[in-house]
């Protein structure tokens, strides 16, 4: 069955469409179905008020009607985790997705673990401070990879109808990558010598590892942006200081057309204040915000009703999404087309990895069994 699932194509235009209204309709009973509803966390800055960002519609082309067109040298070079696959491309049909991610609860547990009362980095107590959480790799890749993916269909069918542009006495371009992984952490910056993430530490490796296995070498952490110690003694400020360092991380595509982003956080410490802001002031560039559910208590596995999560939001049309696990984060974003079914099923093959030596009736398989279900049933759309 998994071999079977794994060669399905992207899912159907109308299993897209089931999930923007599943979306609204769960969006309006969260209560923050127009923004008129959410309370704004903070505003943009005004250098960033004034910015303009391309709308992209859904079949990848400009509202002009033409290709996504990159601008100019200038703007190309400020793409490095692109290597060289920017510079010989022409044009995007699709901008390409970058993720944007927490790091101590979102990728790595924090353990809970607090000095004086403060937490240091999070409050999840189901995992040991420094687990990685099962499938997260895969899940920060899928997302990466699959504009790329759409680009190279789009390109591919324009060259089999004889539409592709031709650039006789040029060399064949280098092959699209997906955008590195951005850090958006609270980590205070002070503190940078031991909290640093280093390209040799076990979480850029991790990515790296992750690129590798899919045959991209080089992919994995690219901008890592921390905070301050302020943050740590002004808790409430950790939520400005990240959504402060993306509007920085902007800068990098200057004409808004190259790059969209997915930003994935948890709830532990204001990542969601962050997140419904990018989405709030930013809708043309942030596809969607994704926030790991975790407490500070561990769950009772015995129990038959699953823990407390959120229902999901729209806010300006983007999604807001919960989740338990990275395969439930994964189902959820195949639903909305950010991710094809193969991908999925490779969230979860590197889930149930992750989980091999741990007993089945721990409080952690429960909850990936139960999204493993709804991975199940998302796919069973895709196969219809």
């Amino acid at each position: 069955m998994v071999r079977r699932l794994r060669t399905m194509r992207r899912a159907p235009i109308a299993l897209r469409a089931a999930a923007v209204i599943t979306f609204a309709a769960a969006a309006q009973a969260g209560g923050c179905f127009a923004t008129a509803f959410c309370t704004p966390a903070f505003a943009p800055s005004p250098s960033m008020r004034a910015r303009r960002f391309p709308v992209f519609p859904s079949n990848g082309s400009t509202a002009s009607g033409g290709d996504a067109r990159i601008a100019s040298s200038s703007s190309r070079s400020a793409f490095s985790s692109l290597s060289s696959s920017i510079d010989s491309t022409d044009f995007l049909a699709y901008p390409l997705t970058q993720v944007l991610s927490d790091v101590d609860d979102t990728l790595k547990s924090s353990g809970g673990v607090t000095v004086a009362g403060v937490s240091l980095g999070g409050i999840d107590v189901q995992y040991e401070r420094g687990d990685f959480y099962p499938g997260v790799f895969q899940f920060m890749w899928e997302l990466s990879a699959h504009s790329v993916t759409k680009n190279e269909r789009y390109a591919e069918e324009r060259r089999l109808s004889g539409k592709g542009k031709k650039n006789p006495g040029t060399a064949t371009a280098a092959p699209l990558v997906p955008p590195k992984a951005a850090i958006l952490t609270a980590r205070a910056e002070e503190f940078k010598a031991a909290l640093e993430i280093k390209e040799g530490s076990k979480l850029a490796e991790a990515f790296r590892r992750t690129g590798e296995a899919a045959g991209v070498s080089g992919w994995g952490v690219g901008p890592v942006l921390y905070g301050s110690v302020s943050e740590w003694i002004v808790q409430f400020r950790k939520g400005l200081r990240k959504f402060n360092n993306f509007e920085r991380l902007l800068e990098q595509d200057p004409t808004g057309r190259i790059m969209q982003y997915i930003y994935v956080g948890d709830t532990g410490e204001l990542d969601q204040e962050a997140g419904e802001t990018m989405l709030r002031e930013y809708p043309e560039v942030v596809q969607a915000v994704f926030l790991h559910v975790v407490y500070d208590t561990p769950p009772d596995a015995s129990q038959s009703t699953p823990p407390s999560i959120p229902p999901p939001k729209l806010i300006n049309g983007r999604p807001l999404v919960f989740f338990r696990t990275y395969v439930g984060a994964a189902a959820k974003a195949t639903q909305l087309g950010l991710m094809g079914g193969d991908g999925l099923m490779l969230v979860v093959d590197e889930a149930e990895k992750a989980l091999e030596g741990v007993e089945r009736s721990s409080d952690k398989w429960t909850d990936l069994e139960r999204d493993i279900e709804e991975a199940y049933r998302t796919l069973g759309v895709v196969l219809r």
